[in-house]
């Protein structure tokens, strides 16, 4: 078995037997990888509680023969102690790992999809004013990544300008008043603006907005973020609906 080194983020974990445990890792550059920590169930195991949800950690793992590799050395790189620490934050994040899970590939590279959840855990750490905002900023991004970007500065019907009142899933973004069927419902004024503000925004940004926007085009663009999402995914995120707003 060949030992190799990778840094990554905790998606989830099992357990294995009586004394281990599996963990699901987004790595920088093996993609999605499901590992075996042995013994770390024991009151004295060495690696303690550094492979939780969460986690940025630097590994060493042997390369197993079949579908699970095999973790020696575990060291924390940030574990994320202030989202831990916070209901909201911990939702948003857990959201956040549920759609990697669903969307990165195992044993194959993404590493903008691990770059994107780095960045996104670290904006929920620092304090936001509304984790849900940063969480549908990350949602957005993440399926622009995936090949799914919503289009939002023209209508995804004709091409034109607007005004932008409606949003169309299936379509893949805004719509006019002129292209809307009557199935999609008439949105406020602010929410596509607000939708499409969320995915070109910087993380740390959206993070520190003061203020936040209005409660209308907030509750509306998290619905909309959320159809979007699970469309694509064809299932649904199971932390979504605890988020706070």
């Amino acid at each position: 078995m060949a030992l190799y080194r990778e840094q990554g983020v905790v998606l989830r974990t099992w357990r294995l037997g009586e004394a281990d445990r599996i963990v699901a890792l987004m790595t920088q550059g093996e993609g999605k990888v499901r590992a075996v920590v042995k013994g770390v169930r024991k009151t004295r195991s060495r690696f303690g509680g550094r492979l939780e949800p969460f986690s940025h950690v630097d590994l060493s793992l042997y390369r197993g023969r079949g579908d699970l590799d095999i973790v020696t050395q575990a060291e924390v790189l940030n574990p994320f102690r202030a989202l831990r620490e916070d209901y909201d934050r911990v939702v948003a994040g857990s959201a956040m790992l549920e759609a990697v899970d669903q969307v990165a590939q195992e044993r194959e590279a993404a590493v903008r999809i691990y770059l994107l959840l780095v960045r996104a855990l670290r904006a929920l750490d620092a304090a936001p004013r509304d984790p849900s905002v940063v969480l549908d900023a990350f949602l957005l991004k993440l399926m622009a990544v995936e090949g799914y970007r919503p289009v939002l500065g023209e209508c995804a019907g004709c091409g034109g300008q607007g005004p932008l009142r409606a949003f169309s899933i299936v379509r893949g973004g805004a719509l006019c008043e002129r292209c809307r069927s009557g199935q999609e419902s008439l949105l406020d004024r602010g929410t596509v603006p607000l939708l499409a503000a969320l995915l070109a925004a910087d993380l740390d940004r959206v993070a520190g907005a003061g203020g936040g926007p209005p409660p209308t085009p907030r509750r509306e663009a998290g619905t909309l973020v959320r159809g979007f999402v699970e469309y694509h995914l064809d299932r649904r995120l199971r932390s979504y609906p605890l988020v706070a707003r």
